[in-house]
């Protein structure tokens, strides 16, 4: 707690440990206490505290962290296919491959890295990746703990091959939640989504914030770039803030979703909301040598900060 920003050494801020699997992660931490866990496995973030110590993600306690099965909680990252989609498995294969740390990337806008504790990923296809998806791509990360705690993801995904290629995209995170009957999300109002629990029929949100009493699973179109989800039990909002994402998934299992789930706890549905920073309903498309960036920035505030005082 003693460091001014000025003194912060970010480099010895940014440990590599391993998992009990032996595979490395990447931990962050801010000079106000404040920390982020990154698994090369998937490129994933497992863990992000608060400067109190409090876990702000959620993961399941069946979760599995052994390759090739995807982690169940955090923020798996969906590329090139968001949900069932398409050919490949269920939200494509970013999220279940080993990435490797990228000790040179491209350079970035100074903002992305003074003043916060970083470390870059990248993932190339394997042989095997572009038997299933044959199109060559670069696909670098940057997750970066900001002094005040933000946790921020960039994604640059590149096209290194010789035509053009589409893919579908979203950072899957999962909130950690006191319990979701509590919980509301503002700034989809009035939006049109497609619901996946009606053959992705369109409708029109009409409440004026997104609440749960049942199974939700919904794509909004055209989501502003700011969102808010309130926790009225633990007093606290998360402020998701979005760049190149135009949609944002919304989802919870529920009861009966959740039983039929094997890495995932029967009432855990009740602890967590997936809400994501997504392009899904209009794949990018890159030309060879052309670079889409996506990026999200997670937030947590107390609630006496109503949506008016967020800019929302």
């Amino acid at each position: 707690m003693g460091h001014s920003a000025a003194v912060w050494d970010y480099k010895a801020a940014t440990e590599i440990t391993k998992d009990w699997n032996g595979i490395d992660q990447v931990v962050l931490r801010s000079p106000q206490g404040a920390s982020a866990r990154v698994s090369l496995h998937g490129g994933q973030v497992t863990s992000w505290r608060s400067e109190h110590g409090e876990e702000l993600l959620f993961t399941s306690s069946k979760a599995i962290f052994k390759p090739p099965k995807a982690i169940r909680g955090g923020i798996p990252i969906c590329f090139p296919q968001f949900g069932n989609g398409g050919s490949l498995e269920q939200h494509g294969f970013a999220r279940n491959k080993i990435w490797a740390i990228d000790d040179d990337p491209p350079p970035l806008r100074p903002n992305d890295s003074h003043g916060k504790s970083f470390v870059d990923l990248i993932l190339r296809p394997s042989e095997e990746d572009l038997k299933c998806w044959p199109h060559s791509f670069e696909f670098r990360l940057r997750v970066s703990l900001a002094t005040d705690g933000d946790l921020n993801l960039i994604s640059r995904i590149r096209n290194v091959y010789c035509k053009p290629f589409s893919f579908s995209f979203a950072y899957h995170t999962y909130f950690s939640v006191s319990d979701i009957s509590e919980v509301r999300i503002e700034g989809l109002e009035t939006l049109d989504y497609l619901d996946n629990l009606f053959q992705r029929e369109r409708f029109t949100e009409q409440g004026n914030a997104v609440t749960f009493e049942s199974e939700v699973d919904r794509v909004y179109l055209s989501a502003p770039n700011g969102i808010a989800i309130l926790d009225h039990e633990k007093k606290r909002t998360f402020v998701i803030r979005k760049d190149g994402l135009p949609d944002v998934v919304v989802w919870n299992p529920w009861e009966k979703k959740s039983k039929s789930m094997g890495d995932f706890g029967d009432e855990e549905y009740k602890q967590m909301v997936c809400v994501d920073g997504a392009a899904i309903v209009r794949p990018i498309t890159l030309k060879p040598g052309e670079e889409w960036t996506g990026r999200v920035q997670l937030k947590v505030v107390p609630s006496s900060f109503c949506s008016d005082h967020l800019g929302l």
